[in-house]
Formats: C-alpha cells, sequence, structure tokens
C-alpha cells in the first residue's frame, strides 16, 4: 500500500528526525541568536512565533517539500474555485465564499455564489438591525430583550465561541445558546425569561436534527404556553435550507435563512449560522468579523509556504505529531473571552481530520488528526501544565494572547501576560535543580500567537488561520477533512433506542448483553 510516507519527503524527514537525535532547544537557540525573530511570520493582526519548537530552517524546508509532493498548491486552488474536494460526498467546499467580497465570482457548479451569500447577509443585516432597534416585535407588542439560539455542533459552537470572544463588543439583545438534548440546558436557558420579550433562532440545516429540534419543541411549547400558538411565527425564526419543515414548525418560510450544502457545519460561523451573533454585536462589526477571514484567505492563498501562518501551523504541527511523537496538541488562549476556542478547534480539527481512511478508499498507515484540549490560561497552570512541564507525555501547546486588553482593570492584563510569556519560556528551556523533583527537563514545544487586541477582525483571521491549518494537514496526510461519517453510527444506533425508551421496552436479542442489560436497568430505575 502506497501513500505519503513512501515518498521521498516524508523519508528525508524521517532521516532528518534521526539526526536531530536529543539536541535540546537550548543549543539550538545558542547557535543562532536570531533564532528567536527569524522563526516567525506575520498574517494580519497576528505574529506567530514558532521557534520553541525543536525545528530549524532546514526542517521547515523538508516540510515544504512534502506539502509540494502532496500537491498543496493545487489543493488550494481547487478549494478556492469550487472544485468538488469533499470526495466522498461530491460537494465543493467554499466557506472561503462567505466572506468574500461582492463580485469575487467564485462559481459552484457554473453558478456564481457571491451573490446568493451576499443577498442573505444582507437579509441578516435588515433583521439584526430590526431586532436591534425595537423594529421587530414579539407578538404582544414588546421589544425583544433576549435571543435564545438554538442548535448542535457546527451550528452552535462557532456562534457561541464567537459571541463569548466579542463579549465586549455586544450592544444588542442578551443572547444564549442551547445545544444539549439535555433538558436542563433549555431549561437553564429559558429560566426567568419573559416570553413577551424573547426570540428564538434555530439552527438546524435539515431542521430534522434530533437534539435541535428537540430543544425547539421544548421551547414553543413555553412559548405556546405563555402567549398562544398564534405568536410562534413572531417568536421564531430558522437557519436551515428545509423551507418545509420550516413551515410545518410553525416558522413563516419569509423568517428563515439559508445557507448551502457546500458549507460545512464546523465551518459556518461566517453564514447564516451567525445570525445571533449579528445580533449581538450589530452588522457593521459582523462586517470586520468576516473581513477578518477573508484577510488570512487572501493571505493563505497567495503566501510561499515559509511564509505563510496558517501552513507554517500545519507543518510544525505534522513535524510535532508525525516525526516527534505528540498524540496531542494544547490550546491555551491567554484570555477569558476566547474560553471556548479549544472548545470549538476540537469539532474543527477532530472531527475534520479525525479519518483513517485515505481519499482513495485505502486504510492510512500513519497518525492523523491529534487530540486537541485545552482551557484559558492561566487557570490551566493550576491543572493540567504539570503534565505538560514535568509528565513522560509530549505535549506541544498553542498560547494566544493579546498586547492589549481595553477594558482589563490594571494590573491584571500586564500579570496575564506575564504568565504567558514565562510559560513558554519555562517549557522550551526548562530549569536544573540539584533536587531532581524540582528539575525541569524543558525542551517542550509550542508556538506563541499574539495580536493586538481581541476585535472581530482578529478574531475572524485566527478562526480562518486554524480552518486552514486543518486543511493543509489533510492534504498531507491524504485524508478528506470535510466528511464526519464518524459522527452517523451513534446517531442511527440513538434513534433506535429512543424508540424503545419510549416504549419502556427492550426486545430480547436487539442488542448485545450489556447494552440489553444497561438499557433495562435504566428503564427499571426510571419507573
Amino acid at each position: 500500500m502506497s501513500g505519503i510516507v513512501d515518498s521521498a519527503p516524508w523519508a528525508a524527514l524521517e532521516q532528518h528526525a534521526e539526526a536531530f537525535g536529543d539536541l535540546h532547544l537550548r543549543d539550538l537557540f545558542a547557535a543562532d541568536l536570531d533564532r528567536g525573530t527569524a522563526l516567525t511570520v506575520t498574517a494580519g493582526q497576528w505574529y506567530l512565533d514558532y521557534s520553541k519548537n525543536r525545528l530549524s530552517s532546514q526542517t521547515i524546508g523538508l516540510l515544504a517539500a512534502l506539502a509540494d509532493q502532496a500537491g498543496l498548491r493545487d489543493a488550494i486552488e481547487a478549494m478556492f474555485s469550487g472544485a468538488h474536494i469533499n470526495a466522498t460526498e461530491d460537494r465543493a467546499v467554499l466557506h472561503t465564499a462567505l466572506r468574500a467580497p461582492a463580485g469575487e465570482g467564485i462559481e459552484v457548479d457554473g453558478q456564481d455564489v457571491t451573490g446568493d451569500v451576499h443577498r442573505v447577509l444582507a437579509e441578516m443585516a435588515e433583521f439584526a438591525t430590526a431586532v436591534r432597534s425595537g423594529g421587530w416585535r414579539g407578538a404582544t407588542g414588546e421589544t425583544i430583550t433576549t435571543v435564545v439560539n438554538i442548535g448542535i455542533g457546527g451550528s452552535h459552537l462557532g456562534p457561541e465561541m464567537a459571541h463569548a470572544a466579542l463579549r465586549s463588543f455586544c450592544d444588542g439583545p442578551d443572547v444564549r445558546f442551547v445545544s444539549n438534548v439535555d433538558g436542563h440546558d433549555i431549561a437553564a436557558a429559558i429560566d426567568g425569561l419573559d416570553p413577551e420579550r424573547t426570540l428564538f433562532v434555530v439552527c438546524s440545516k435539515t431542521f430534522t436534527t434530533l437534539e435541535t429540534l428537540t430543544n425547539a419543541r421544548t421551547a414553543r411549547s413555553w412559548l405556546v404556553d405563555a402567549l398562544g400558538e398564534e405568536a410562534v411565527s413572531a417568536h421564531f425564526v430558522a437557519v436551515s435550507t428545509n423551507e418545509a419543515e420550516v413551515a410545518s414548525f410553525g416558522i413563516d418560510p419569509a423568517n428563515m435563512f439559508g445557507f448551502w450544502d457546500w458549507v460545512g457545519g464546523r465551518y459556518s460561523v461566517g453564514s447564516a449560522i451567525g445570525l445571533a451573533l449579528m445580533i449581538a454585536i450589530g452588522p457593521a462589526a459582523h462586517g470586520k468579523f468576516l473581513a477578518g477571514f477573508h484577510d488570512m484567505d487572501l493571505h493563505f492563498r497567495s503566501a510561499p509556504w515559509p511564509e505563510n501562518l496558517p501552513v507554517l501551523l500545519a507543518l510544525v504541527g505534522i513535524w510535532n505529531s508525525n516525526f516527534e511523537g505528540a498524540e496531542s496538541t494544547a490550546v491555551l488562549p491567554y484570555s477569558q473571552d476566547l474560553r471556548l476556542f479549544p472548545d470549538y478547534l476540537q469539532q474543527l480539527d477532530m472531527e475534520s481530520n479525525g479519518k483513517s481512511t485515505q481519499v482513495g478508499g485505502e486504510p492510512v498507515s500513519w497518525d492523523t488528526g491529534p487530540i486537541v484540549w485545552g482551557q484559558p490560561g492561566t487557570n490551566g497552570q493550576h491543572a493540567f501544565y504539570q503534565l505538560i512541564h514535568q509528565g513522560t507525555r509530549l505535549v506541544p501547546a498553542d498560547f494566544i494572547g493579546f498586547s492589549c486588553a481595553p477594558d482589563s482593570p490594571e494590573p491584571h492584563h500586564d500579570l496575564l501576560m506575564a504568565n504567558f510569556f514565562a510559560q513558554t519560556e519555562a517549557l522550551a528551556f526548562g530549569r536544573d535543580h540539584d533536587d531532581p523533583h524540582r528539575r525541569f527537563d524543558g525542551n517542550r514545544p509550542s508556538n506563541t500567537l499574539l495580536a493586538p487586541e481581541l476585535d472581530p477582525r482578529a478574531l475572524g483571521q485566527l478562526i480562518a488561520a486554524y480552518e486552514h491549518k486543518v486543511f493543509v494537514q489533510g492534504v498531507i496526510w491524504q485524508i478528506n477533512s470535510f466528511d464526519q461519517w464518524g459522527v452517523e453510527l451513534g446517531k442511527v444506533l440513538a434513534t433506535a433506542i429512543a424508540d424503545e425508551l419510549i416504549a419502556d421496552e427492550v426486545a430480547d436479542g436487539a442488542h448485545d448483553s450489556s447494552t440489553t442489560a444497561l438499557l433495562r436497568r435504566y428503564l427499571d430505575e426510571r419507573r
């Protein structure tokens, strides 16, 4: 079986990794006094320092050759041009069109899609402005003060993460997010709300997603109990492509905001899925958010590999995973407002590249997507940093920080960022000590991503950088980053089991002995 591991660039990287041996980051920095500025790149508002990884400029050259071997440049152009690179679903992959300027002329199957994108953006802006200004009113004539976004996965993680990240730019109605089918989630979201002043945004491409529709029906019952059936159309809007199901729910199709099958859920925050975000921050700030994505798109499409921030993130990640033996990546934002960013990247990366089958159907014989995890600093320093510093497992880390935090009281931000810089230094260089328990070996890899401030444009650039990083790694690993068949089996089985639980009976032979016993125990205890 042939694959990328059988190529000459891969073999050259294996030899290079062996030649590196036990070379320490201390040695690399001592040998090159300019290393700390040489192994850096700037794109948009972001500065990437990757010098604290155990690699050299030669390593980057070899990784760039691997990217060329994998056909990365052609793959990038195929994605941007609307080719059906999602081969298993025969779809284009054009989340980049969601943030392209009007008149860009991007085609899918011979049809220019940018006009459709900007039509929906205009409809979203008109609606968001009406809700924010009081022009849109509930069934009793009251203005809307709270918006509840109901979705799951890509229809939830992106908007919720961005809403938290852009907290200081939120000047519209309060926005809450519901995703978990656990009834406590929707109960907590609507607790204390005034039905007359509440608007629900139901996000589901097919409008059949079990978790989303279950939560939406509960919200609908809550509203109808208070205001009557006729109030539904004034308090619910939909983000979907299924007009018939939306209308059946009681939502006026005129209040349905559409998107397209070339938008994957985990890449959809720039689509109508971001409607609740636009209501919160306003169309102008939302426009800057999309402009940030486009900044990184242009950079990614044109910059040479050694100067290309998303490509470098991807190549360094492949070096650490495939040649240094790392199994996970920690994402460590030193910003409380970015607290949901590691969760967002878990889906973006692990759902995209958690694959063991090549695009052509053959099994892979090399490691693909890493485990992605993390939480904000400095909280993580008092939890799992012990393992990163002195544990037996190699954990590369991405540190994300900002030079300015205008609404942070002094001296909080300086203290936060002192920890930010100290941790990367400690991980790289360690500390010698006579007591082995207090010795830090160092030589632990990290990237540092620094921007002036967390604003809509910087956030858009950051998200796009990681989107493209994931794409590059998928190309090199020869997998399809844009399907997610791995989530299907559990959903199919859950639907069948739900019917059994509702019927209060589990038939003999319907499941394995363990699952059967568990289901029957559940039913007995529920009774």
